[in-house]
């Protein structure tokens, strides 16, 4: 039966990896066709049209009931993010330059949003309150960005009232239709997600949170791979680095901002079991901004260094279990 329950993950990974593509085309449409520009495409529509399934899921799971699978998803994703998906890209589509903006990217605000959801944990939950906090910071780090990304596009206000005067154009409503499709076949697949990751653990004996953090981590995480191995090779280092650095932000406050606002969630073991994972994204953080910070590149040896350190990870968690 567990078998059958893997295979039951994987296809519904892979539906919600096809429905992401869609979403993510529709909002590249959607945002060529009203014009917002590039700044808003790379750091923002990119950034969370591959969190959306994190965001889907972690919703999904708020609402059934079963918050510490959203919590295990969203950090488990956080850390594949950091090691697997960037190390992964490197490996596969070569050797990431950097340059230029991303030298005068606050990464400290990153790298705080991405450890804020552990502090307020360390006191055994997330309220509603602690949520309503996450929300908050998500809007005003995008609200940074947009300032900042007003000297190479439309002002946010011009963006809006750009997207309402070409509503009525056909192309808009025919992406907007595949924007709806897509939207569906996620919910479909985020709730089989859920429900098939619950059954895996119960059958396993394992705790939900570890299902969460690994099985179902990596199968949302799969579309930032896809995204980042094809703007590697077309030597678009900002679109990668916009899109890693938007989904931790996303998934961090965002996604979890909803999900405690809709369940909030109560460790039932305390702190200590989520420690390993904390500690975890901010070790594999740290060790790709100092390989990216000291040469203005990460080449592929180093994305092995990340794949091995999320192996590490991976037997470490489980060793400790």
């Amino acid at each position: 039966m567990i078998f059958v329950y893997l295979l039951l993950l994987i296809g519904f990974s892979a539906l919600l990896i096809k429905s992401t593509d869609i979403l993510t085309d529709s909002l590249t449409e959607l945002s060529k066709i009203t014009h917002m520009g590039k700044f808003a495409i790379t750091s923002f529509l990119l950034a969370f049209a591959t969190s959306i399934p994190e965001l889907v899921v972690g919703v999904t799971a708020a609402l059934e009931g079963r918050p510490g699978l959203a919590l295990g998803a969203i950090l488990g994703s956080n850390i594949a993010n950091i090691s697997l998906v960037i190390g992964g890209a490197t490996v596969i589509g070569g050797t990431l330059s950097v340059a230029g903006d991303f030298l005068k990217i606050d990464i400290f605000s990153v790298f705080l949003a991405g450890v804020l959801p552990m502090m307020l944990l360390m006191d055994g939950d997330l309220s509603r309150v602690d949520g309503l906090i996450l929300l908050f910071i998500y809007g005003m780090y995008n609200y940074g960005l947009l300032n900042k990304g007003v000297k190479h596009s439309s002002q946010p206000s011009r963006i809006v009232k750009k997207f309402l005067q070409n509503v009525v154009d056909k192309r808009v409503n025919r992406w907007l239709a595949w924007l709806f499709l897509g939207a569906a076949m996620l919910m479909f697949s985020a709730d089989m997600i859920v429900k098939v990751g619950s059954a895996l653990a119960s059958s396993m004996g394992v705790p939900v949170f570890l299902v969460g953090l690994f099985l179902v981590a990596v199968g949302t995480s799969l579309p930032e791979l896809s995204f980042e191995i094809k703007a590697i090779r077309k030597k678009q280092s900002g679109m990668v680095l916009g899109d890693l650095f938007g989904s931790i932000v996303a998934n961090s406050t965002l996604v979890l901002g909803l999900v405690s606002v809709i369940a909030p969630i109560k460790l039932q073991n305390g702190f200590n079991e989520y420690l390993l994972a904390s500690a975890a994204f901010g070790v594999l953080f740290l060790l790709f901004w100092y390989f990216v910070r000291s040469k203005k590149k990460l080449e592929r040896w180093e994305g092995v260094i990340l794949l091995l350190a999320y192996g590490l990870f991976v037997v470490a968690e489980f060793w400790g279990r």
